[in-house]
Formats: structure tokens, sequence, C-alpha cells
């Protein structure tokens, strides 16, 4: 598969972090945020009080790690939504959760998690925890400890956390699809399919004893770029090493066709594989389809806070025709009961 450069752009100074946001890329240059759409134009930008570490997009919205604070930004405009949370120590890592909400690990050995506006819900102790790895479902979170193993929570009534396995592992990537990538303490990288209680499958896809900083999973495959700043492909695919050039310290997919490798003095690169044009569009189609999902939850949230609301206020036939209206039987019935004097 042919991956090139297809246009740059350098930021003012140096970079922090980077993340997508949709099809869209989100650097952390100095103290300002930029948001770059795919031709690289600044769609918007703002200043902040601290340079921001750590970003991720979700549901329209970015939450953003800035000093001790953990804030959130509307993706339109990058206006702040709320008045942002902070702790002592700070944050060091986020991900959005399925269904609305955010988790962040602490420094000091918790996770917090917060819901979609921003208010916290809960904490787990958790230990000091090196990096967020994905979800599994709305309650099953998986990261890697400081140890460097593969640790899962069980986030509900009464919350839990069990070892995958012992196995140390030197370095993890996010799930995508389901799917991880690891490299073991030879130096090998594996591919792994994970579940709450271990593996549905993990095999060696490299030997090559490279030093990740970075993965993504694109049309084609893994890509990773390395610590010398050299993009290899695990899919068997041709290597980028030989643009002979620094690409830099963060490797960020934007689509199944589309990537961006930037450097910490600010040059961006973004990357296109016009054979992946037809998988691009299936992203794009089932992006949209997500979207419109994400606007239900959304209605069927705001029809639930009217019908508790009704309830409350004791208009009761209305509180029944609402629950009705999302299929909440058990609530029907608990208000017909009310209204029986039962």
């Amino acid at each position: 598969m042919s991956w090139s450069i297809s246009h740059s752009w350098q930021a003012p100074t140096f970079v922090a972090t980077s993340t997508s946001v949709g099809s869209d890329l989100l650097v952390a240059s100095g103290l300002e945020l930029f948001l770059l759409d795919e031709s690289g134009g600044v769609r918007w930008k703002r200043s902040m009080p601290f340079k921001v570490h750590a970003a991720e997009h979700a549901s329209g919205q970015i939450a953003i790690l800035c000093g001790h604070g953990f804030h959130i930004l509307r993706a339109s405009d990058g206006s702040q939504i709320g008045e942002g949370r902070a702790t002592s120590g700070g944050f060091s890592d986020l991900m959005s959760r399925p269904g609305g909400g955010w988790i962040l690990a602490c420094r000091e050995g918790r996770l917090h998690l917060f819901n979609q506006e921003g208010r916290g819900i809960k904490r787990l102790e958790s230990g000091i925890v090196r990096r967020l790895v994905g979800w599994f479902d709305r309650e099953h979170l998986m990261w890697q400890d400081d140890r460097g193993r593969l640790r899962c929570a069980r986030l509900a009534k009464d919350d839990s956390q069990r070892l995958l396995e012992d196995r140390v592992w030197s370095w993890v990537s996010r799930m995508v699809g389901g799917k991880v990538l690891l490299q073991s303490a030879d130096g090998n990288l594996w591919e792994g399919v994970p579940h709450p209680f271990g593996w549905d499958g993990i095999e060696t896809i490299d030997t090559r004893s490279l030093e990740p900083v970075a993965a993504n999973r694109a049309g084609d495959g893994w890509w990773v770029l390395s610590v010398e700043g050299k993009l290899f492909s695990m899919s068997g695919g041709e290597d980028n090493e030989s643009v002979g050039a620094n690409l830099g310290e963060f490797l960020v997919g934007l689509a199944a066709d589309t990537m961006a490798t930037i450097t910490r003095s600010g040059l961006v690169r973004f990357w296109q594989a016009p054979e992946l044009a037809n998988l691009r569009r299936a992203e794009m189609q089932k992006n949209l389809a997500e979207a419109k999902m994400s606007s239900d939850w959304e209605e069927r949230k705001n029809i639930f806070q009217r019908a508790r609301q009704a309830e409350d206020e004791g208009r009761l036939s209305l509180a029944v025709d609402l629950y009705e209206a999302l299929g909440r039987a058990e609530d029907v019935n608990r208000i017909v009961a009310r209204l029986r004097g039962d």
C-alpha cells in the first residue's frame, strides 16, 4: 500500500499533544490549541492558561488535560463547557466512555469517572496508571498499570478490578476495533484481542525489536512510529522509513486513508493512501450512523429527564406517556401502581 505526504503545516512552537477530531486534527502548540482541517487550514484556535498535555474527542466534545485541570470544549468552535475540574497532582491520561462520559487517571493512583457534561460520578482506587487502553463495553475498562501489566475494572454498583494476566508489557497501544498492539520485554510486537478475563487471541506480528512511541490502525492495518521517528507497517506493506527525516513523536489516525505525524518542534505532515478511498467512504457512513445514534441518545436522555420531572411534580399521566415512549415498562408499571393507590 502506497502512503505519501500530501501536505504539511508548521505550528508556531513546540507541540505537547495531538488528537483526531473526526477527520480534523487538534494540535496543542505552546499555550494555544489549533483545530486543522484535512487540508491543513485552521478551523479555529484558542489560548489556554497552561499547556494542554492530553486531549480526546467524542460526540462533538473535546476533553483536555491542562495544568492540574480537566476541561471540556465544543469541537465546533473551541468554547469551554462548564467550569472544569481539578485534582491535587493533576491528571495523567483520559479517555471517552462508550455512550457518553469520560474516564481520567490521576497521578495519585485513582480513576475518576465523569459524565458527558464533566460532572464527577465516582472514583476508583486503581494504583498508578501508565496508560488507559480501552473499553470492552460501558462498564469494563482496561488499562496498563505502573508495572506494565494489564488490568480490567468493572465500573458498576460494586466496583471491582482484576489482572488480565501476570505478563509484563513494555508498551501498549490504545484498543482499536477490539484489538491492541503490545511490545513484550524481548522487543517483539504482538497483536491481541483481549476480553475482561484474558485473550480471545494473541500472536507475534513483528520481531524487529522496534521501539514504538505511537501506533495507528489504518485501513491497511497497524502502523508504528518508532522512537527514531520512522514509520513501519505491521501488515507487510511498504515502510516509510525511506523518507529520511525524523517524522516526530506523534502519530494520529484521521481516517482509513489519512494519518498525521507530528514532531515536537511543530512540523505536521499529513499522509494519504489513495487506494484506501473506498474504506474511507465506508468509514464516513459509519460515522454518520454513529452521529445519528448519538443524537438519538441525547433525545432519549432529554425525554427521560422530562419524565422524571413530571413524576416529581405529580403529573403522573404525562410521566407514563414519556416512559412508554422510552420503552421503560418497569417505570410505567411503577407509576400505574401509584395511580391505583397500590
